[in-house]
C-alpha cells in the first residue's frame, strides 16, 4: 500500500489568518450601552457582615474601575460578576484568586485580557470574593 504525501497546508492556513486581521469586525452588540455603562442591574446589599465590607472596601478600590460598581461590570471595560457565568459552581472561589495572581485570557466576554493584579493581596482577594458572592446571593445566583 502506498501512501501519498499531501502539500503543506501551512502557507495557506498563514494567509488564513494573516487575512482575519484585516477583515472589519461587527459591533459585539448593536445595542450596546454607551461606555462605562452598567451592563447588569445588581440590587446592593443592605447590610454587610466585617468581611463583606472589607471586601466592599477593597473591590471598590482595585475592581471596580472595570467591573463596575456592585460588580455591575462596564461597557467597554470589564465583565459584570454578577452573572451565571461567575456563579460558584461555574468559577469557584479558586478561579478569582487565580484570575488576580495570574490574569485571565478573554474567553467569556470581548473586553480582553485581564492583566495579573500582584498589588492585590491573597486576604484582599478573599474579602472581594466574600463580599461578591453575598452580592451574587442577593440577586439570585447561587
Amino acid at each position: 500500500m502506498k501512501f501519498r504525501r499531501l502539500p503543506s497546508l501551512a502557507p495557506v492556513a498563514a494567509l488564513g489568518i494573516g487575512a482575519s486581521f484585516l477583515i472589519p469586525r461587527a459591533p459585539i452588540s448593536q445595542t450596546a450601552e454607551p461606555e462605562g455603562d452598567a451592563i447588569v442591574a445588581v440590587t446592593p446589599l443592605e447590610t454587610l457582615s466585617d468581611r463583606e465590607q472589607l471586601g466592599q472596601q477593597a473591590f471598590n478600590a482595585v475592581c471596580a474601575e472595570c467591573h463596575g460598581a456592585n460588580a455591575a461590570g462596564r461597557e467597554g471595560f470589564g465583565p459584570p460578576l454578577i452573572h451565571r457565568i461567575y456563579e460558584p459552581s461555574h468559577h469557584g472561589d479558586m478561579a478569582f484568586l487565580m484570575a488576580v495572581a495570574q490574569g485571565v485570557r478573554a474567553h467569556h466576554w470581548p473586553f480582553g485580557d485581564m492583566p495579573p493584579q500582584p498589588h492585590v493581596t491573597r486576604g484582599d482577594v478573599v474579602a472581594i470574593v466574600t463580599y461578591v458572592r453575598a452580592l451574587q446571593r442577593a440577586n439570585g445566583i447561587e
